[in-house]
């Protein structure tokens, strides 16, 4: 059975998910211009330019994953609580490796980050295939993501 649209619900998600979103770029963006980001980042690091497109990709995908998962469950804590982990961990990466200047913690905190992101598709996946799906280009790059924090430590 196909559910109509409940723009509130998704305008929600999207705001909650933007707004982790902009919390995270306040500690990536000026940072990014530093000579310290230049002496850890690995030769294999994209240019700087395509992170803020990747990532509003990213967390567009993100916000409508929450949105199916969120109309199409029945146990909406769960829901919240897996996406609100996997949010506050995105934030909070961006405030070690870019804020503290930390990647050698950072590294530790993608890995929990990446975990939640696996609780995020096992969870949405029961409630709705194409919420976890949706997912799967987020833990693609965070896998890359993480190769990158590791070769700057490593």
């Amino acid at each position: 059975m196909k559910k109509r649209v409940n723009w509130k619900v998704f305008l929600v998600s999207l705001l909650i998910v933007y707004f982790f979103a902009f919390l995270g770029s306040l500690f990536t963006s000026s940072a990014v211009k530093t000579p310290w980001y230049e002496s850890v980042k690995p030769s294999i690091t994209p240019p700087n330019w395509l992170f803020p497109v990747v990532w509003t990709v990213l967390f567009f995908l993100i916000a409508v994953s929450l949105y199916l998962s969120w109309i199409y469950s029945r146990n909406k804590k769960t829901i919240a609580l897996v996406f609100g982990i996997n949010l506050f961990l995105n934030f909070l990466w961006s405030v070690i490796y870019f804020g503290m200047r930390n990647p050698q913690i950072a590294f530790f905190e993608i890995i929990l980050l990446w975990l939640s992101i696996l609780a995020m598709m096992s969870k949405s996946y029961k409630v709705n295939k194409t919420a976890c799906y949706l997912l799967l280009p987020y833990i693609v790059w965070v896998s890359f993501a993480a190769v990158l924090n590791y070769l700057s430590v490593f």
